[in-house]
C-alpha cells in the first residue's frame, strides 16, 4: 500500500462469499463513492462462476457515474490466491442454501413454533450454526495461514458464533462483527426526535448512542439527539402510540407484504416492560424472547405488526437478483452508484488513518460490558483511528435486562463450546432450551433430529447418531 496520509493506493482486499448476488454490490458502490482508497478486490466463492459474474458486475462500477475511485476485480478459485498479502479480509457467507434454511426456519412449524428470521438463534439458528462454525474454523485457519495482519470484517449470521469461531481457531486475528440493526433504531430515533421535539432535518448520526447487548439483542442505555436526552421523548412517544407508529399515526398493512417492515410494536412494548431502548428491528428481537410474548402464532405476529420472512420469498428474491446480475453483466440495466448507509468502507478508512469513527461492533468481551463474561462476543461502540479497534467501555447492562441478555449470552457461549467439540448432545440440550422451543422435550428431541438430517450434507463433521 501507498499512504500519502491523504489518501491511500494499493489497498488489497479478500471477499469471501464474493459471488454474493447483492450485498458485495453495496460493497462495491461503497467503496467506488471514496476519492481517497483505490485498490484490488480478490473475490473468492465456492461457486467461481457467480464470483466470475461478480468480477464483471465490479468492474463496471468504476466507469459508473459518480465514480471517484479505481478498483480492480478479480475473481480466483483458490482462497490463499484471494488472502495472501491481503490488507482487508470481508467474510459474506451463506452457510448452505436456501433448502437448508427452509428447513431451518419451517420445519419447526408443525410443532407451533414460528421463527422470524431463523439465522441467528432459536431452532434455525442454532442448526445455521451447525453448518457455519466448521466453515468459519476452515477460513480462520486459511487467515492465520496466508493474511495473518488482515483485518478482518465479518457479516455472516449468526454473527456472535462467527466472531468466537474466528477468535478461538486464532486468537491473534484482527477480526470484528458488523450489523446495522443499531443504525434502524437510530433512524427510529430521529422519527422520535422529529415527533416529540419537533427536529427537523436529522440524519442517524445525529442520534448518538451508547449499545450494550449481544448481536440482534442489543439494547441502548443512552440516546440523545442534538444533546437532548431522548429516554424522556421515548416514553412520551411510546404512550402517544400504544399501537405502533405509522406516519399517519395508525398502523398500516404494508407489513403483510413487505416482510420487513414493521410499526415498532415489539421494540415499544420492550421499552415499556424493561425500561431500556431496544436497539434491533422487530423480527431479530422477537426471536430472544419467550416464544409466547411475540411469536406465538402468526396471529399474534400479525397483532404486533412485523412479519414471518418465509424462505419462499427469500428464494424468489434470489431469482430476482439472479435475473439483475444477467442484467448488470450484459448491459440490460447499468450499475449505479447509491449510498447504502452501511459502514464497512468507512471502517476501512479509518483504520488507514483517513479519519476517526465511533460505530457499533461485535468483538471478544474485554471489559466493555462488565456484568457479562469475559471472552464473550458482545456488542458495544468501538473507536476506529490508524491502526486500531479500540471498544468503548460501555458499562453493565441494566439490572431489568441482564436476565434476558445474560441467559442468551450463556446459551450462545454454551453452544460454541459444545459446536467446537461437535458435541451433538449438549447442542441438542442447548436447542431444547431455547426459549422458542415451547414443545414437550420429546417433540423437541424428533424437531431435533429431522432438522440435523435435512441439512446432514454440511455435518459431516459430527456424529448424528449420538443425538438419538
Amino acid at each position: 500500500m501507498k499512504n500519502n496520509g491523504k489518501s491511500v493506493s494499493g489497498v488489497k482486499i479478500a471477499y469471501i462469499g464474493g459471488g454474493s448476488r447483492g450485498w458485495a454490490w453495496k460493497f462495491m458502490s461503497d467503496l467506488v463513492s471514496c476519492d481517497d482508497i483505490s485498490g484490488d478486490v480478490y473475490l473468492y466463492d465456492i461457486d467461481i462462476d457467480a464470483a466470475k459474474k461478480n468480477e464483471i458486475i465490479g468492474n463496471k462500477f468504476n466507469s459508473a457515474e459518480g465514480a471517484k475511485s479505481y478498483w480492480n476485480y478479480v475473481a480466483v478459485e483458490q482462497i490463499s490466491e484471494a488472502l495472501t498479502g491481503a490488507d482487508f479480509v470481508i467474510i459474506s457467507i451463506l452457510p448452505g442454501t436456501f433448502d437448508e434454511m427452509e428447513s431451518d426456519v419451517h420445519a419447526p412449524e408443525k410443532y407451533g413454533i414460528y421463527q422470524s428470521v431463523g439465522d441467528t438463534v432459536g431452532p434455525g439458528g442454532i442448526v445455521r450454526a451447525m453448518r457455519t462454525i466448521p466453515m468459519y474454523e476452515e477460513i480462520a485457519e486459511n487467515i492465520k495461514k496466508y493474511s495473518p495482519d488482515a483485518w478482518v470484517i465479518n457479516y455472516t449470521n449468526p454473527m456472535t458464533l462467527c466472531v468466537k469461531t474466528l477468535y478461538r481457531v486464532f486468537p491473534e486475528i484482527k477480526a470484528f462483527g458488523c450489523c446495522h440493526e443499531v443504525f434502524g433504531t437510530q433512524w427510529f430515533l430521529c422519527t422520535v426526535a422529529k415527533d416529540i421535539f419537533g427536529l427537523e432535518d436529522l440524519d442517524r448520526h445525529d442520534i448518538k448512542v451508547n449499545p450494550v447487548g449481544i448481536n440482534h439483542f442489543t439494547w441502548l442505555t443512552s440516546a440523545t439527539c442534538r444533546d437532548k436526552d431522548l429516554y424522556p421523548a421515548y416514553v412520551e412517544f411510546c404512550e402517544k402510540y400504544p399501537q405502533g407508529y405509522a406516519p399517519d399515526g395508525k398502523p398500516d398493512e404494508s407489513w403483510r407484504t413487505d416482510t420487513f417492515i414493521s410499526t415498532e410494536c415489539v421494540k415499544m412494548d420492550l421499552f415499556k416492560r424493561f425500561g431500556v431502548i431496544a436497539a434491533a428491528g422487530d423480527r431479530h428481537l422477537a426471536e430472544f424472547c419467550e416464544g409466547k410474548w411475540y411469536l406465538e402464532s402468526p396471529e399474534r405476529v400479525a397483532k404486533m405488526h412485523f412479519g414471518l420472512t418465509s424462505v419462499a420469498w427469500r428464494k424468489q428474491d434470489l431469482k430476482e437478483r439472479l435475473a439483475r446480475s444477467d442484467r448488470l453483466i450484459n448491459g440490460e440495466e447499468k450499475v449505479e452508484i447509491e449510498g447504502t448507509g452501511e459502514e464497512g468502507v468507512n471502517q476501512i478508512r479509518a483504520i488507514l488513518g483517513l479519519t476517526e469513527l465511533i460505530t457499533n461492533v461485535n468483538l471478544p468481551n474485554r471489559g466493555q460490558i462488565p456484568n457479562l463474561p469475559l471472552g464473550a462476543v458482545v456488542e458495544t461502540n468501538a473507536v476506529f483511528r490508524s491502526g486500531s479497534v479500540t471498544p468503548v467501555l460501555a458499562g453493565e447492562l441494566p439490572p431489568s435486562i441482564y436476565p434476558l441478555v445474560a441467559r442468551v449470552c450463556g446459551q450462545q457461549e454454551r453452544l460454541s463450546e459444545c459446536l467446537t467439540k461437535r458435541d451433538v448432545e449438549g447442542i441438542f440440550q442447548v436447542f431444547s432450551n431455547d426459549p422458542l422451543v415451547t414443545c414437550s422435550l420429546a417433540d423437541a428431541r424428533k424437531l431435533f433430529d429431522e432438522m440435523c438430517q435435512n441439512t446432514a450434507e454440511y455435518l459431516g463433521s459430527y456424529k448424528l447418531s449420538s443425538s438419538r
